[in-house]
């Protein structure tokens, strides 16, 4: 079997971010850890942060973090790339610059050609070597199915540090790409996704974080997430509840991947967006009437999704111009932040 004919989904039922954990099924496992008693951890689990951070000196912050799941995509270069993308972009979610990164590899070596694990090494060093990291090695298992990732080492400034309980009431919301991807795969597994629709995915998929970081540096940001499994609403969630605050979304504000909708409305709802509305909801109001796609689309779990970054109002214009200009072309303001309220997220 040739490799460049072997397809990477026929290997599994959901791949991607769709395939972690539910946030409420994580929450119940982590009760009753010890929690890290050493004061050079700057930020740990306790927040659900997108990663871990450690402090060598006055000057620098080491960021850490690991993310691997099995195929999202048929193509082994393609799934090499977003796979590294989506585990680089917990570095760049917390303003951090890439050092290096080790590969994670579960491969299974007689049910698959070598030639595939090449191509997914491949794409994910193109992605690492993007990042303006480097690859020092891994660690591989023999298992069915495939899965890839990394674990990444980063950096960033004890006083730089972006986290996710820095959202303050009045800040605005800005999300730096659509959401959809979880449903636009699923469409096509199931050959209802045009290939438009799916390249425009998994470009999406495949871009970087890296110059949404930067200019969060830039403009002095302190509060942001990167969207992934959890859905934008459960990353929302997140946020919210570390920040202590209330956030509320203009649904019609927020980006949407073509096909995504109508692929919704016909039923193409993957089990992750029903794990991250049970773990939601309880915390979420809707306004009465709202839309069961759109509410969907919101909870659809998303694999190397983009920012959700809080800005103060006075550098919001400025930093959504200036994500579009850096190739974030669908940014969009998509709500604010408010005083904390029973619910810590409202839907309009």
């Amino acid at each position: 079997m040739e490799s460049d004919r072997f397809d990477l989904l026929s290997t599994v039922e959901y791949g991607g971010c769709s395939a972690k954990l539910s946030p409420g099924k994580l929450e119940e496992a982590l009760q009753g850890l010890p929690q890290a008693a050493d004061s050079r951890v700057l930020v740990d689990i306790r927040t659900h942060d997108d990663a871990g951070i450690f402090l060598l000196d006055p000057q620098t912050a080491l960021i850490q973090t690991t993310d691997f799941f099995p195929p999202v995509c048929s193509d082994p270069f393609e799934f090499g790339q977003i796979a590294a993308a989506n585990a680089l972009s917990d570095v760049f979610a917390m303003g951090g610059e890439v050092l290096t990164a080790l590969n994670i590899v579960l491969f299974p070596s007689s049910r698959i050609p070598l030639d595939v694990l090449r191509e997914i090494l491949r794409g994910g060093a193109e992605k690492v070597h993007e990042a303006g990291g480097v690859i020092l090695g891994g660690h591989t298992i023999d298992d069915y199915p495939p899965k890839y990732g990394l674990a990444v080492t980063g950096t960033v400034h004890p006083e730089r540090i972006i986290t996710n309980a820095g959202a303050r009431p009045g800040d605005r919301l800005i999300l730096a790409k659509p959401i959809g991807t979880g449903i636009i795969t699923a469409g096509h597994r199931i050959g209802e996704a045009g290939e438009a629709a799916l390249r425009a995915a998994l470009d999406g998929m495949k871009q970087l974080n890296r110059a949404g970081a930067l200019l969060m540096q830039e403009f002095g940001v302190r509060c942001a997430t990167d969207v992934t499994g959890f859905g934008l609403l459960g990353h929302a969630l997140r946020l919210a509840q570390a920040s202590r605050v209330t956030l509320r979304f203009q649904a019609i504000e927020v980006p949407i991947l073509p096909e995504a909708y109508d692929l919704a409305e016909m039923g193409c709802l993957p089990g992750a967006a029903f794990r991250n509305q049970e773990f939601v909801e309880p915390h979420c109001r809707f306004r009465p009437g709202f839309d069961y796609s759109l509410r969907m689309l919101l909870l659809d779990a998303q694999t190397s999704g983009g920012l959700l970054l809080c800005a103060g109002e006075d550098k919001a214009g400025q930093i959504l111009e200036r994500l579009r200009e850096a190739g974030y072309g669908r940014a969009a303001l998509v709500g604010e932040a408010l005083p904390e309220s029973r619910e810590h997220l409202i839907v309009d």
